[in-house]
């Protein structure tokens, strides 16, 4: 009984010790998601991957059209060998040439199977590239801002946990300075084409 009240007597001296540093202590809170979907090189990192994923899928369909182009001449070259208008000779020529080109075939679903798997990989890396360099210029916009305000902690109001629940259950947005590191990130943003551009006066 003694020992739990010695425990106790020094965790409210800890916790009254601390207080003081904590009361101190600056508290900003920032939307990562918000940041990360504004931010202007975000747009430009998922045009980039847009247009990658197109032309694989470009070049995934080609693939495929020739894969149907086999495949018709082997059904043709197939039912050709088995022709008995033509001599027994023609028809063992026409059997290998389908046999040839059955091969032709596999291989090629080989090769297609094997670019897919490389596209797909291709695609996330350069997605989880493109997530991990735009993540971290936002971190250091974000540190910047805090620094120059005097903030000694920012929080991510858009975490959620493991169970996806949100980690902040209360902010009053008093200190929050999302919409700041917005606009020092977008200072540099390129400008929207105008298109015909300004008419000249008459």
């Amino acid at each position: 009984m003694r020992k739990r009240f010695v425990l106790l007597v020094s965790l409210v001296m800890s916790l009254a010790a601390a207080a003081p540093a904590f009361a101190q202590s600056r508290i900003a809170t920032v939307d990562l998601s918000q940041l990360f979907d504004n931010y202007w090189k975000t747009k430009e990192a998922e045009a980039a991957l847009k247009k990658r994923a197109s032309e694989l899928e470009q070049d995934h369909k080609n693939m495929m059209d020739e894969l149907r182009k086999h495949s018709e001449e082997y059904q043709k070259l197939l039912a050709s060998a088995s022709d008995q208008a033509v001599s027994e000779e023609e028809r063992e020529r026409r059997k290998q040439s389908a046999e040839a080109k059955l091969k032709q075939m596999r291989d090629l679903q080989d090769s297609i199977a094997q670019f897919e798997r490389q596209a797909r990989a291709t695609i996330e890396e350069q997605r989880n590239r493109m997530r991990n360099n735009l993540l971290g210029e936002i971190r250091t916009a974000v540190q910047s801002r805090a620094r120059v305000a005097g903030y000694t902690l920012v929080i991510d109001v858009s975490a959620r946990s493991a169970q996806n629940t949100p980690i902040v259950l209360y902010n009053s947005g008093d200190n929050d300075i999302t919409q700041a590191v917005l606009e020092q990130l977008n200072l540099n943003a390129p400008t929207p084409a105008t298109g015909s551009g300004t008419q000249k006066a008459r």
